[in-house]
């Protein structure tokens, strides 16, 4: 076990890193752009958000976390592609939002609430950047309709290969969640302390044998589902092309037919074209003869 490292961006081990203070500081200041000092205090929250009504779809975030200014954040980690994520990551941050109040309560009560997305794939094609912030704000004149929203998205597969002097904290941070080997952490560690009691504790959390069986549960699971994903794709595709080629093999034979009787050839000497290139029984071919015979009457 003494080289086995988890994968931080796998949400169990992601989740275990979290829960040092340290860390969590020192990703969240860079994510927010904050001074480290500033956050003088996180807590780590229940990840289930509360239901209203017994019918309502219950919300469990991966990472809860409350800032010492009372804002809320949500951090998500996906690793597969889901194309409504900008949907599904405007539940959380809105299911928690409209939690904040009880009734009796004023819309004086309500805080901040922030969402992290850490995607493995890509979501907005169109921009090279890995990481995107978004506000509500109106379309022309860019005036801040409210604070109490915001969301940061990191894409993973945009990350540039190689590091240069004076990166970003938030790259910094996006290439160790995005991390495999022992040098490359190590790497990382020198260059951010926040980082480096990440990854402290990721070696501590690596070893213990119960948390990397969780561990690799998890990651089974995703791997599981990615792949199970795969094939309903291939099967989907697969079952396309057999679809296709059927429609166009039945549309060559109408033609044939069509053409023949057009032409006038006797039907017997149709029958047998049809068995000799569509590689039909004698009794296929009749059958498709007297149906298509009929709509040329």
């Amino acid at each position: 076990m003494s080289d086995f490292l988890m994968k931080p961006k796998i949400d169990y081990a992601f989740k275990e890193i979290m829960m040092d203070e340290k860390a969590r500081i020192g990703f969240l200041s860079a994510v927010l752009n904050l001074n480290p000092a500033d956050i003088r205090k996180t807590e780590l929250l229940n990840t289930s958000l509360r239901k209203l009504h017994e019918d309502e779809k219950q919300g469990i975030v991966d990472v809860r976390i409350l800032m010492n200014n009372n804002t809320e954040i949500d951090i998500e980690i996906q690793l597969s592609i889901l194309n409504v994520w900008a949907d599904r990551a405007l539940f959380y941050p809105a299911k928690m939002y409209t939690d904040q109040i009880r009734p009796g309560q004023d819309y004086t009560v309500f805080k901040k609430c922030v969402s992290i997305s850490i995607l493995d794939f890509v979501l907005f094609r169109e921009d090279p950047e890995f990481y995107s912030c978004f506000h509500i704000r109106e379309d022309s004149r860019q005036t801040l309709y409210t604070d109490k929203m915001e969301f940061h998205v990191l894409e993973l597969p945009k990350l540039p290969p190689e590091l240069i002097d004076g990166s970003s904290d938030i790259l910094l941070w996006a290439k160790f969640i995005n991390s495999e080997r022992k040098e490359e952490f190590d790497m990382l560690a020198t260059k951010n302390p926040y980082i480096g009691s990440a990854y402290e504790h990721l070696q501590v959390i690596s070893q213990d044998r119960e948390k990397r069986r969780e561990y690799e549960a998890r990651e089974k699971a995703i791997r599981d589902y990615n792949q199970g994903i795969l094939e309903a794709e291939q099967r989907g595709r697969e079952e396309g092309r057999a679809e296709g080629e059927a429609e166009a093999k039945i549309h060559g034979i109408r033609i044939l037919i069509t053409d023949n009787i057009q032409e006038k050839v006797p039907k017997e000497k149709t029958l047998a074209k049809l068995q000799k290139h569509y590689n039909l029984t004698e009794s296929q071919a009749e059958k498709y003869y007297i149906e298509f015979a009929k709509k040329n009457l």
